[in-house]
């Protein structure tokens, strides 16, 4: 069924699902930074990357596995698996995790996120997405609260450091927008949650050379904090995380879920604040108001059109 936006959608109760999958989404990948920020003190930051996504690979299989449900995708699903794991994982995971050494894990965050930037304008020229009144508002909002966050005039562009890590989040905003687009236009034979783990296998091939080549830092400081970090990161942030954002792109469509993800920094920098004692500001309390009013607006209207 198509939509008067453009889009292709799935019945109204899998449009339920999708948005459900997308608050999954938020609050899996939104409790990730902080969780990425803290590590740094623990492990060197490229072998936390590599751990998280080869653990996330080896709990899906489990999943799978114990369920009856492991299976060897077919040559038309090959795309989609290396699109996103190289694309949305691989160089997304090694460019976020080495720029968090120089940025906060909530500015960071925000910048990641901004795939609406990316995504909107190719899906409307070449996709044929049609932005509904609603739609269109709850853009300008998510967008307009993002910029409103990330307040360019609170950090100095003097320090190359603050350029490079957020040069880097910001093209691993444009990576993660490319698998996003692919992911809508490429027929899928096995489920997202089938795909997963075979996706996240090519992101551990993508992020260990860059590990072994790059990482200057050798101390791992072994023990329950760093476990635990390990734990979330390759479970809940990568396992849950990645099936919950490729199932919401498939269900919603990428303008919905491109714009639906920014509740992943307001729950960033949220837990931010509260757990690594990042300052809370004005910029940050009017941006959570517009984001949170953006999504309201863009599933309202995905919920319309299902």
């Amino acid at each position: 069924m198509t939509s008067p936006s453009g889009d292709k959608h799935p019945p109204r109760s899998q449009t339920v699902i999708g948005i459900t999958v997308l608050a999954v989404a938020i609050f899996s990948y939104g409790g990730l930074w902080p969780v990425m920020r803290a590590s740094v003190e623990f492990i060197p930051p490229f072998w936390f990357a590599t751990a998280r996504v080869f653990i996330g690979a080896m709990v899906l299989f489990a999943v799978l596995a114990a369920t009856g449900r492991v299976r060897l995708p077919p040559r038309s699903d090959l795309p989609i698996i290396l699109s996103v794991g190289i694309c949305m994982m691989g160089i997304y995971v090694t460019l976020v995790h080495y720029a968090l050494q120089f940025v906060p894990a909530g500015r960071g965050a925000l910048l990641a996120y901004s795939t609406p930037l990316w995504v909107t304008p190719v899906a409307v020229i070449f996709m044929g997405v049609r932005l509904t009144p609603m739609r269109l508002m709850g853009l300008v909002m998510g967008l307009g609260g993002l910029a409103f966050m990330f307040n360019p005039a609170g950090f100095d562009w003097s320090d190359p450091d603050v350029l490079i890590g957020n040069g880097m989040c910001i093209l691993a905003a444009m990576s993660w927008s490319i698998a996003i687009l692919h992911m809508r236009r490429q027929s899928w034979t096995l489920s997202p949650l089938q795909l997963a783990p075979w996706q996240l296998l090519v992101a551990t091939i993508v992020t260990l050379p860059f590990t072994l080549l790059l990482e200057t830092r050798s101390d791992i400081q072994m023990g329950w904090p760093l476990l635990a970090l390990v734990a979330y990161g390759g479970i809940i942030g990568t396992g849950v995380g990645i099936w919950a954002v490729t199932s919401t792109v498939r269900y919603l469509g990428p303008v919905t879920a491109s714009v639906g993800m920014l509740g992943g920094p307001v729950f960033a920098t949220t837990l931010s604040v509260l757990l690594l004692g990042e300052p809370l500001t004005w910029t940050l309390g009017g941006g959570f108001v517009l984001i949170i009013g953006g999504i309201a607006l863009v599933t309202l209207a995905q919920a319309k059109s299902g």
